[in-house]
């Protein structure tokens, strides 16, 4: 049993919180201390997003986030070497958030490697389709890494099928369509979307995008098995990021308190 298998396990039945963050922003030792206090504060997992250029499914908060990263120096390397840290000293699932042209330009077998070695127990790659992901998903399985795929509101029942099957890990449930961002009200779409899922795979159904508040939080805990919130975390980064490490360690831990207690 995998470490993401054995930490849905531990829930007995509650609902994950998976906050999202961006390695290296604003910058290595602050984003390494972030992630370590967000998971003391009690997530139960942690989304990673390794910093791209060109991150086509993030709204504006994530861009901007990745760019401060990346002008701070921040690569691929490193955020191996911030999994290995974080990895030294917690034993909570590491997610690995990235896009298939840094994997390729990598190496497949070379960034799967690197991930198992540092510790890290998924990998979510949302620009890769179905039909091209078998060849990274078993790549990904031979390291016993989970390959944790993306279905939307506009999958239909036999994409979402397909879907279910390629998993592993758990399955994420897009709330909504567009990119990543805040969003004032969860979709009415996802909960039929998560049983959708739910018929087709014992893997645990997770929802992510424009999930922002504890409210979000509750209101998706009655039907699913997991919340991810992502720009909420990241725009906290950047608001008191000017007021130093204090300040955007107590906002933070603040929120993911709120965001589990939210959670049933």
């Amino acid at each position: 049993m995998g470490r993401i298998e054995r930490a849905f396990a531990a829930l007995d039945g509650r609902t994950a919180l998976i906050p999202f963050v961006v390695a290296g922003d604003p910058n290595y030792e602050d984003s390494l201390s972030l992630v370590q206090e967000v998971l003391a504060a009690g997530a139960d997992m942690i989304e990673l997003g390794l910093p791209y250029s060109d991150p086509l499914a993030d709204g504006p908060v994530i861009q901007a986030a990745a760019l401060r990263s990346l002008q701070s120096g921040f690569q691929l390397p490193q955020s191996m070497r911030m999994i290995q840290t974080i990895r030294q000293r917690t034993e909570k699932p590491i997610i690995a958030f990235t896009y298939v042209n840094p994997v390729i330009q990598f190496g497949i077998e070379a960034f799967m490697r690197e991930l198992a070695g540092a510790g890290g127990d998924g990998v979510i790659i949302p620009d890769v389709p179905l039909e091209e992901a078998p060849e990274i998903a078993d790549v990904a399985r031979r390291y016993d890494i989970a390959f944790i795929p993306l279905v939307a509101p506009t999958s239909g029942e036999a994409r979402v099928r397909a879907i279910c099957e390629a998993a592993s890990g758990f399955v994420y449930c897009v709330s909504s369509l567009g990119v990543t961002g805040e969003r004032s009200a969860v979709s009415n779409n996802v909960r039929s979307l998560v049983e959708t899922v739910k018929a087709h795979t014992d893997l645990p159904a997770c929802v992510g995008f424009g999930v922002s508040q504890p409210l979000h939080a509750k209101e998706i805990s009655e039907y699913a098995d997991g919340v991810i919130v992502g720009s909420a975390y990241v725009r906290r980064i950047e608001e008191f990021q000017a007021q130093g490490l204090d300040a955007m360690v107590t906002e933070l831990n603040g929120f993911t308190t709120a965001l589990k207690a939210a959670c049933k």
